[in-house]
């Protein structure tokens, strides 16, 4: 199976869950740019389910759109567990979702240092029941389509599993 396919399955199987259970989901994204929420609506169905999606690839995207604090960024840095739950914990609060997840990384060629090398991607997950966590993964691979399309799969996965 393709990664593209995956990923199609994936946002599917959301689209499925989620529609037949009244629920609806929102992203919150930084390094993938919106990609999240395209695969989302490229789905058939996905009005009924898809509440909105945030971009916010910048730090003040971030403080501004979904209420991340400013020194939270300035302390851990926008790629850091603290940030991604933090964006998904404000995708949840200015939506009518009752699930989102957030994705910050570095998709590279460059940015990457030693301690927040090219690849590294956190991931947010919130819901309504008030689960708020974070997963850190690194791509390492170290190209820039291969991270971000990664990440696109690694959070839809992840929303998949927090619809239960």
């Amino acid at each position: 199976m393709t990664q593209t396919h995956r990923i199609w399955s994936l946002a599917q199987a959301i689209i499925d869950k989620a529609g037949a259970e009244g629920m609806m989901v929102a992203s919150a994204e930084s390094c993938t740019g919106g990609m999240i929420t395209a695969a989302l609506t490229d789905v058939p169905g996905a009005s009924a389910v898809v509440e909105r999606g945030f971009v916010t690839y910048t730090n003040e995207a971030k403080t501004e759109m979904l209420g991340v604090p400013a020194e939270v960024i300035a302390k851990r840095g926008a790629v850091s567990g603290a940030v991604a739950r933090a964006m998904a914990k404000g995708a949840l609060l200015n939506s009518r979702a009752d699930v989102a997840v957030s994705v910050t990384g570095i998709a590279g060629p460059s940015g990457g240092t030693a301690r927040k090398p090219v690849g590294l991607v956190w991931f947010g997950l919130a819901d309504r029941n008030g689960v708020i966590r974070a997963e850190r993964r690194v791509f390492a691979d170290g190209s820039r389509d291969f991270v971000r399309t990664k990440a696109t799969e690694t959070a839809l996965h992840l929303m998949l599993t927090a619809l239960g």
